[in-house]
């Protein structure tokens, strides 16, 4: 997410950096390059220039220039003024009254029916019964796919069979709600290709009739200033209480998550992250600001561990941890419960100063490398697992390398990892989970985290995979050697 704008908005303001005294010429300089990493990632030019102009009056300021580290004083401002660009964001869904009606529009191909089963199994999630209205009765398959959506949320939907007047399906599924216990509406309207007069017709008769609590676009981040230019478009004619932002997992340039508030007045309260119905999160613009400017997002991801982490698990683990215990099966069960978080590199950016580490990894094949080393585990004793460091020596390293198909100093390289990581992992038992998450931090910036990515580095510093022919005369050359130092060991 904003991979781009976050390594050109950091190469800017690096200018800044190593500076003995800022002047307010190479302050402009630096403040360029900052609009040009904005340009570039779609963000609309009036906002860009606006944006510029508000960093610079403060930037330049008596008080930045004379002060002991005015370039980490400039960043603040960026952060200030990135937060105030996207923000502030009422989270509130404004669930009022007896039965409260949110009403999704947008065009096709938004994402708009999936993000309405999305917001329906969050509805729930916070102790509510929502219904989902399947009012899309232009595109083929639109009410099927919301059907599908809502068994797999858990979630009913209200359909018309053979009806094509939506605002009749909207006006009937109120009252549906009412008779059956729902206590919130989400309606699913009609979208189109493009916008047009029978398109906002439509809605506007819908929200006339039906008096919706809160109206939410739904817009594709991909299309860059088509989306802004949509919500506007949209607003005009429906009032919009909110956006919902979608496929910004996906190579989404950030240009219309910074423009749109500020072009439209109307914030983005939920992103879309990813395509499983449970990736959709509120939209924090202290947060988003921070990882763009590379400063991580620690308490997002704290959030998706409480949420996504087996706590039963966790609870076990801590116990085992509190009496001193941490063996490698504990090891891989903690591994496997980050993968719940998403790819390593989505979670890597997600750390303070971490970005660039994620960038690494990119076109890795992390899962395959998390695979091998599950395979090295997996090939050992229940007591090598308990005890590895002291109990696997030579012999041993080349049975297990042997039943996990890899070398022989990968199994060494894992035993090693183990030894150092283990009495800080002891360390966080007790702590909390934002403490834990820090830890966490300083485990990756030591090098214990990701054994996954240390495999993959090495394999590509050595170009392309040994044959068995070559693997057989390493291991040969390697036994020689031993030898030749057991022989010296004798003779001293």
């Amino acid at each position: 997410m904003f991979e781009s704008l976050q390594q050109n908005l950091t190469s800017a303001l690096k200018t800044l950096r190593g500076k003995g005294k800022l002047t307010e010429a190479n302050m402009r300089e630096g403040l360029r390059l900052v609009q040009q990493a904005l340009l570039e990632a779609d963000v609309s030019y009036s906002v860009a220039k606006d944006f510029i102009e508000r960093v610079a009056q403060q930037a330049t300021g008596e008080r930045v220039l004379s002060s002991l580290d005015p370039s980490q004083q400039v960043v603040g401002i960026v952060y200030k003024e990135l937060v105030d660009l996207m923000g502030p964001v009422d989270h509130s869904l404004h669930l009022r009254g007896e039965t409260p009606v949110l009403m999704l529009c947008g065009l096709q191909g938004s994402g708009k029916t999936t993000t309405c089963g999305k917001l329906g199994r969050l509805i729930a999630e916070r102790g509510r019964k929502p219904l989902m209205v399947a009012a899309d009765l232009k595109r083929p398959g639109a009410v099927q796919q919301l059907q599908i959506i809502g068994q797999q949320v858990g979630v009913p939907v209200y359909s018309e069979e053979g009806q094509t007047d939506p605002v009749k399906v909207c006006r009937n599924a109120v009252k549906h709600a009412r008779e059956t216990g729902a206590d919130v509406v989400l309606l699913d309207t009609a979208g189109r290709l493009h916008i047009d007069d029978e398109l906002m017709q439509e809605l506007a008769t819908v929200e006339r009739q039906v008096q919706p609590e809160q109206v939410y676009l739904v817009v594709d981040a991909m299309t860059g200033q088509d989306a802004v230019n949509s919500a506007k478009a949209f607003n005009e004619a429906l009032e919009l209480d909110g956006v919902i932002m979608t496929k910004l997992d996906g190579d989404a340039r950030g240009g219309a998550a910074l423009s749109v508030k500020a072009v439209t007045g109307v914030p983005i309260k939920f992103i879309g992250v990813g395509e499983h119905l449970e990736d959709l999160e509120e939209f924090h613009p202290d947060r988003m600001a921070s990882r763009i400017l590379g400063m991580g997002d620690v308490l997002t991801l704290v959030e998706q561990a409480q949420r996504r982490f087996d706590q039963e698990e966790m609870a076990r683990q801590e116990e085992r941890l509190r009496a001193g215990e941490f063996t490698l099966d504990d090891f891989r069960k903690m591994v496997a419960q980050t993968t719940k978080l998403g790819p390593l590199q989505k979670v890597i950016s997600m750390m303070p100063g971490m970005g660039a580490f994620g960038g690494m990894l990119e076109g890795a094949d992390v899962e395959k490398d998390m695979k091998r080393l599950f395979g090295i585990i997996d090939s050992m004793t229940p007591d090598e697992r308990r005890n590895p460091t002291k109990i696997i020596d030579q012999s041993r390293r080349r049975r297990i390398a042997a039943g996990a198909g890899v070398e022989p100093h990968e199994v060494n390289e894992l035993v090693k990892l183990f030894g150092m990581m283990a009495p800080q992992v002891k360390e966080m038992a007790g702590l909390g989970m934002r403490d834990r998450m820090k830890k966490i931090q300083e485990l990756q910036r030591g090098g214990f985290l990701d054994p996954g990515a240390k495999m993959t580095r090495q394999k590509k510093s050595t170009g392309k995979r040994l044959s068995a022919q070559e693997k057989k005369q390493r291991r040969k050359e390697r036994e020689r050697q031993l030898r030749r130092l057991k022989r010296k060991k004798r003779r001293g």
